[in-house]
Parts: C-alpha cells; sequence; structure tokens
C-alpha cells in the first residue's frame, strides 16, 4: 500500500508551503482576528491567480482539473498555516456542490468566477439543533409563481457576511418523508430580506447568523432536483468533514513539529528536557495521532476522489481527528508549559482552531452513531 504523494502533489505541497510561510506569517492571522473582513482580500487574489480556488474544477471551467485528492494536499498545507480565508467555504461549500449538482448553465455561470477568486461562496446549512442530519432544516422555502419564498434562519454560517452567493438548504415540502422534501437554493447574498450577523467564536473565525425574511429566490436557482437536495447535502457534508480533517491534520502537525523543537531548546534542571521520558512519550504519543489522523483522512479523500462509497470512512476520520486534535493540543501545552497559554504565542492559535474543527460538520458522537450504523448496530 502506497501513502506516498505523486510528484505533482508534492510540488503543490511545497509551492503552497513557501507561499503561505511568506503571505500568512502570524501577524496576519491576528490581524485578521480582529478584522471586519476576516481574510486578506490580496492574498485571496494571489491564491486565485496560483489556480488554487479553481484546482478541483475542470479545465473548461476556467479549473485545473485536479482532484479531491489534490485538494487534500492543499488544505492540509492551510491548515498548517492558519490560513484566514474563504477558500473552504467559496470551494468546498460552495463550488464542488455546483460541480456536482448544477446544471450546465449554472457550472458555466458560477464556476469560472469561482475560480478567478471574483465571486466568494458559502453554504447555509446549520440551523438551531447545530445538527448535520435532514431532521434539522427548518428554513422552509414555498412556491410562489415562477419563485421560491424563504423565510427562517441560519446559524453558523461561514464567511456569510462577505459572500457574493448563500447555498441555502431549506425544506420545500413538509408532507414528504424527513429526507425528501429539502432542496437547495443558489441565493444572492444582496437580496432584500437577508440579514448577516457575524457571531463572536473561541476561534476568531467569522461565522455568521443569517436570518431570511421572505426572500424572493427564482425557480431557475434551484441546485439539483426540487424536494431532492438532501442527497446533495450529504455528499457536501462528507466532503467537508473530509477537507475540515485535512486542515487539523496540517494544524497538528505543525504543533508536533513546535513542541519537538521546543523540547530540543528548553532547559531544565540543566537538561533540554525532551531528554526526560514523560516528554519524549508525550511527543510520541502526538506523533501517534498525527499519523493516525493522517492515515484514515487521506483514505477518506481517496474515496472520494475515486467516487467510491465511504460514509464509513468518512465518519471514522472526522470522528479520530477531531479528538485526536483535542490530545495533540493538550500535550502540547503541558510539554510548553505556562507559555504555551499566553495569548502572545502561535499554540493558541492552534488549540481554539481545533476545538472549532472537532464540531464543525459534526462532533466524534455524530460519527459514531454513523460508523455503528455500517455496522449493522
Amino acid at each position: 500500500m502506497n501513502f506516498t504523494l505523486s510528484e505533482e502533489q508534492e510540488m503543490l505541497k511545497k509551492i503552497a508551503r513557501d507561499f503561505l510561510i511568506d503571505k500568512c506569517p502570524k501577524t496576519l492571522v491576528r490581524e485578521m482576528v480582529a478584522d471586519e473582513k476576516g481574510y486578506s482580500p490580496e492574498v485571496w487574489r494571489e491564491m486565485a491567480r496560483l489556480g488554487w480556488v479553481g484546482l478541483a474544477f475542470p479545465e473548461k471551467y476556467g479549473g485545473n482539473g485536479m482532484s479531491f485528492l489534490d485538494l487534500a494536499v492543499l488544505l492540509e498545507e492551510m491548515g498548517r498555516a492558519c490560513l484566514p480565508s474563504p477558500f473552504f467555504s467559496t470551494v468546498v461549500l460552495g463550488g464542488l456542490p455546483i460541480l456536482e449538482a448544477g446544471s450546465e448553465e449554472q457550472k458555466q455561470q458560477y464556476l469560472p468566477r469561482i475560480g478567478s477568486g471574483e465571486t466568494i461562496f458559502t453554504l447555509a446549512l446549520t440551523e438551531t439543533s447545530a445538527r448535520y442530519d435532514a431532521a434539522s432544516i427548518n428554513v422552509k422555502a414555498m412556491a410562489d409563481k415562477e419563485t421560491y419564498v424563504i423565510s427562517g434562519t441560519k446559524l453558523f454560517v461561514p464567511d456569510a457576511h462577505i459572500a457574493d452567493y448563500l447555498l441555502c438548504v431549506a425544506r420545500t415540502n413538509e408532507a414528504a418523508a424527513t429526507e425528501n422534501g429539502i432542496t437547495l437554493f443558489i441565493v444572492d447574498a444582496r437580496s432584500q430580506g437577508i440579514k448577516s450577523t457575524v457571531l463572536r467564536t473561541i476561534a476568531g473565525d467569522k461565522l455568521c447568523e443569517v436570518v431570511f425574511d421572505r426572500v424572493r429566490v427564482p425557480g431557475k436557482n434551484i441546485l439539483g432536483r426540487l424536494d431532492g437536495g438532501w442527497s446533495v447535502i450529504s455528499r457536501v457534508i462528507e466532503q467537508a468533514a473530509v477537507a475540515k480533517c485535512c486542515e487539523m491534520v496540517g494544524s497538528m502537525q505543525q504543533v508536533l513539529e513546535m513542541t519537538v523543537a521546543y523540547a530540543k531548546e528548553r532547559k531544565q534542571f540543566d537538561r533540554h528536557i525532551g531528554s526526560f521520558q514523560a516528554i519524549q512519550h508525550y511527543c510520541a504519543n502526538m506523533a501517534t495521532d498525527v499519523d493516525g489522523s493522517r492515515f484514515t483522512t487521506y483514505q477518506a479523500a481517496w474515496m472520494l476522489s475515486e467516487g467510491l462509497p465511504c460514509a464509513k470512512e468518512v465518519a471514522i476520520a472526522k470522528a479520530w481527528a477531531g479528538e485526536a486534535y483535542s490530545r495533540v493540543s493538550t500535550l502540547a501545552h503541558q510539554v510548553h508549559g505556562a507559555i504555551g497559554c499566553t495569548i502572545d504565542h502561535d499554540l493558541q492559535f492552534y488549540t481554539k482552531q481545533g476545538k472549532a474543527a472537532a464540531l464543525t460538520f459534526g462532533d466524534g458522537d455524530f460519527y459514531r452513531e454513523i460508523v455503528a450504523q455500517k455496522m449493522g448496530l
């Protein structure tokens, strides 16, 4: 079994790491936490010029024709750098659903603009239950001649305050079974009746409450089939969960390297603390969690790239990575001691992002239930 990256993927990884070291220092990360937009438009444009935003789109839509597995390599480097950008929301939550479920007209209209960095997308999915199942969808879209009128509130919508378009998941048929009667709409974020409010979060990222107050959307803006949107959303959730795992793997790898480097330089009792067995075992346990997360994540990413059924593999990766991240960051803080608990140290960025990522698109319990179901329990 060969887990090594291809030559092209290694090149992508190196280019991404060099770029992010140069363009995304921790000073930028700190600035973006306080910034109203939450990202640097200049860096975003440079990422688009490098072809990253259109990486996984076919060439006929202005992309590079690469795979989800290639995207995973890029996302890992973004996680390593704590990159503040609308990449995840635009590409994973916006572009990939349009690529998979959109009409040819919709693909031609939106994908080139996404790939060029001109248009920012996001997904309005989560509601008050904060769950990722069909039963949690209560925002309604009522038919009115050739339009639909959307009403209700979405929570924790990433980058909604800067988005040009929202993919809104709404219930269009209450009489249908739970997973039926759900439709996905492409909604212009400037439509009358939309109000976005940035929420305060532990990671300092820009999650929003989005209120839809009788927002009118043309029927041609339905993505996929009327009342048949949940199959699209299920696929989006799988891709988003694995993409978030990729970011977590990159973050964990950086935390491990920071901790090992600190253990080699910090002295206590006239010895480097890395010479103590307890510290050595801490670092070994961290490495075990990082590699375990990477292997399960890349297995799921490969299966998604190949179009194989992988609900169980995705669930294993997300359940493991989220809790592995908690163990890795806890041990990192123990090795660093007091300095690692200060707001001025870079470790706090990774700890906060890990706590947020572990919950995003489902926590460990949510995915353990899926694994159990796939085992026939």
